[in-house]
């Protein structure tokens, strides 16, 4: 599967079956050679706050099913992050709160 397919399908929260966007970016882990996490554009809101258009970062873990039209996920309080700067904020939290 290339970057591109993923990128054509929609996400989808099966908590609440809201679809979330489309993915826009990943996040690697260069060093082990792995995708960390897929990035969605935050349109106007996620989970019921104003968020002016920032970034959703969802672990790969948080991952389901990559279906043929769809990406299912699983988020029930994963915050979203903007990108201020080059710091990775997202991966910092998950590195730090992974099981």
């Amino acid at each position: 599967m290339k970057i591109s397919d993923l990128q054509m399908k929609d996400v989808i929260n099966i908590v609440d079956g809201k679809k979330l966007g489309q993915i826009s970016d990943l996040e690697l882990d260069l060093w082990h050679g792995r995708i960390d996490a897929v990035v969605v554009p935050n349109g106007t809101r996620f989970f019921g706050l104003l968020s002016g258009g920032g970034d959703v970062i969802i672990p790969w873990e948080n991952i389901v099913k990559i279906g043929m039209d769809v990406v299912l996920v699983k988020l029930e309080d994963i915050p979203s992050y903007r990108r201020h700067d080059e710091t990775n904020f997202a991966y910092e939290y998950y590195r730090q709160h992974r099981d």
